[in-house]
């Protein structure tokens, strides 16, 4: 009878491992999958960069941007820590660089002339 009780409790402790060995081979494939999908940002002086308005996250309107800018980079130190310039009020301040993305510049729409063909049903 002791030696069925053993053999059970084995078991189950293997089914055990097993679980926690499985649990731990998938954490890996995913923090890998996460991994290849991450874009390294890199900065350099004198680019320009949208800074992340963390405040705005509790009282944001529907339609207002949480990003403000374009910044100047001025300095990057280690660590991901960047020195900024904001151009409007003549200010210099470090910041983390998760919270910045590149300023990739505005687009300008080019309006092309519609030549409207007259439709022979509306006659």
């Amino acid at each position: 009878m002791e030696e069925k009780r053993l053999v059970q409790l084995n078991e189950l402790e293997e089914c055990s491992n097993e679980a926690y060995e499985n649990a731990r081979i998938y954490k890996e494939k995913i923090k890998q999958s996460h991994d290849r999908k991450l874009i390294m940002k890199v900065f350099t002086h004198g680019q320009e960069i949208f800074l992340f308005n963390s405040k705005l996250k509790l009282f944001s309107g529907k339609l207002k941007s949480r990003w403000l800018g374009p910044f100047i980079v001025i300095k990057v130190f280690p660590y991901k820590a960047i020195e900024i310039h904001d151009k409007r009020i003549l200010d210099i301040f470090k910041v983390n660089g998760h919270r910045l993305k590149p300023y990739l510049g505005t687009y300008i729409y080019h309006f092309r002339n519609i030549i409207e063909i007259d439709n022979p049903k509306k006659k």
